[in-house]
């Protein structure tokens, strides 16, 4: 059939042959490679990035099997009672060791996320100078037992700032789960 056509119509035949061969193969072909190579290279780097942050939690395991091993170590006791009475301690020889004045210490166990440990989470007020609370504070950061600082609020309780007023939200971590009898 094209055989019998003139030179410049066959050419323009094959021409026309050869624009519709390339698009097929395009859509066919290469359109569904190319998005099967993006697809890879996404894969390719995301994966790298799960490696390069393995290998960086490996490195970390030491240190993280010390942190660990310093958190249980340091964790409220297992007893509620005697957790409650070592932060209640805690927090008593904080406050004359700093002449800080606690005007007032609640406590109430909580449930964690899981049933792994337990929260004790509390109220504390207090009153004293600058010095003395930031002192305070220092103590209670720098405590071995297992004590986060969850809020803090400092309110003026004279005329010139001179006497303050503090209230603090914490929360002490026991790698206990509650008992049933303590909600």
């Amino acid at each position: 059939m094209i055989s019998n056509l003139p030179p410049r119509q066959r050419l323009l035949a094959i021409i026309a042959g050869v624009v519709v061969a390339l698009l097929v193969l395009d859509s066919v072909v290469i359109e569904p490679l190319y998005h099967t190579w993006q697809t890879h290279a996404a894969e390719i780097t995301r994966l790298n990035a799960s490696v390069t942050n393995g290998r960086t939690t490996i490195a970390r395991a030491a240190q993280n099997d010390r942190r660990w091993s310093d958190m249980q170590a340091n964790a409220l006791a297992k007893e509620p009672s005697q957790a409650e009475g070592d932060v209640y301690s805690a927090f008593d020889r904080w406050a004359v060791a700093n002449r800080v004045e606690l005007s007032g210490i609640r406590f109430q166990w909580k449930r964690g996320a899981t049933d792994k440990y337990s929260l004790l989470e509390g109220r504390i007020d207090a009153t004293g100078t600058m010095t003395t609370l930031s002192h305070f504070l220092y103590e209670l950061e720098q405590s071995a037992l297992a004590l986060r600082v969850d809020s803090v609020e400092i309110t003026s309780r004279d005329d010139s700032g001179q006497k303050l007023g503090l209230s603090l939200i914490v929360s002490g971590l026991r790698l206990t789960p509650l008992e049933r009898k303590l909600q």
